[in-house]
């Protein structure tokens, strides 16, 4: 499996060159006293194609016009005046302006395309697709939960005790118990009943 191949190469300015033009652009207002500051918007306006760098240098154009035209209606004859000064001031502003402007806005367009240049090397890789948990399948919310059979252990009963054989009689004892039970059955025979007549020969004896 080969990785995604590299994009073509385009030529792109050496980083030496881009400074030294940086460098030039931002001291020209600043070395022209602020009357060629439209130069360095436009130098600025045909880099990054913004509209807004095309707007800001119509409006610094409008305003270098204005400043020298204030100047030049200065009535004195060193151009001391009021008018002559606001003027000055104002066109040395508009160049500091414009020289701190076009070193931010530059630099930030060179670095935003070096990025873009790099996320063009390595392009996102897709995501993994989001897996949810495994759940426990349970009854459906409002439907009855069908019924299992529940199986029940039988519990063991204990059985009682079953009495053990008593104690054996001694032979010594059921012997002489069965000579008392003859004994007492001779007597039983030889008393007589006290409402029987004698025998003959007791009687004749008397």
């Amino acid at each position: 499996m080969h990785g995604p191949g590299l994009p073509p190469q385009q030529p792109q300015p050496s980083s030496g060159g881009v400074v030294a033009l940086r460098v030039l652009f931002a001291l020209l207002p600043v070395l022209s006293c602020g009357f060629l500051g439209w130069a360095t918007m436009l130098r600025l306006a045909v880099v990054t194609r913004k509209s807004a760098d095309w707007i800001l240098l119509a409006v610094n154009f409008g305003l270098t016009v204005g400043w020298i035209a204030l100047i030049g209606a200065d009535p004195t004859p060193n151009t001391d005046g009021w008018q002559g000064n606001t003027g000055a001031f104002g066109t040395i502003l508009t160049g500091v302006a414009t020289c701190i402007y076009f070193l931010v806005a530059d630099i930030r367009h060179y670095e935003a395309k070096a990025a873009a240049r790099s996320a063009a090397w390595y392009p996102p890789q897709p995501a993994a697709p989001y897996v949810p948990p495994q759940q426990a399948a349970g009854p459906a919310y409002g439907y009855p939960q069908p019924h299992q059979p529940v199986h029940h252990t039988p519990t063991p009963v204990p059985r009682p005790a079953q009495p053990g054989p008593g104690p054996a009689t001694p032979p010594r004892i059921g012997q002489v118990r069965a000579e008392l039970d003859e004994l007492s059955e001779l007597l039983r025979k030889e008393t007589p009943h006290p409402n029987q007549p004698p025998a003959d020969g007791e009687g004749t004896g008397r």
